[in-house]
């Protein structure tokens, strides 16, 4: 199963640098890096990064990173992946701009 992961430009950048990172602010001040299921991704894009544009989506593959990913309630009640170790480049399957449209953020199709 995939799941996602949205950076912004420079958070992106800082990952393809170091080769890992502890995610996004949000992702340090909470201790784990947040991830969403594709069900879940339109809502975290107008949640939390309505109007921004530069945005990248990172497919993950949820079993190759083993107990260090846990399923946790958040949203509603909702179970969200939360990652307990550095994000590594090693764990994207793909990469892919997200585009921001009149409309709002568009990913493409989810695989």
């Amino acid at each position: 199963m995939l799941i996602y992961k949205i950076f912004r430009a420079e958070e992106w950048a800082a990952l393809q640098a170091a080769g890992q990172t502890d995610g996004a602010p949000v992702d340090v001040a909470d201790g784990f890096v947040h991830f969403s299921t594709a069900l879940q991704l339109p809502e975290t894009l107008a949640r939390h990064f309505a109007g921004e544009d530069s945005l990248t989506l990172l497919a993950c593959d949820a079993g190759a990173m083993g107990h260090a990913l846990r399923w946790e309630p958040s949203r509603g009640g909702d179970l969200f992946p939360h990652l307990y170790r550095p994000l590594r480049i090693a764990d994207i399957r793909w990469t892919r701009p997200i585009d921001l449209g009149p409309d709002g953020h568009r990913t493409g199709p989810l695989e």
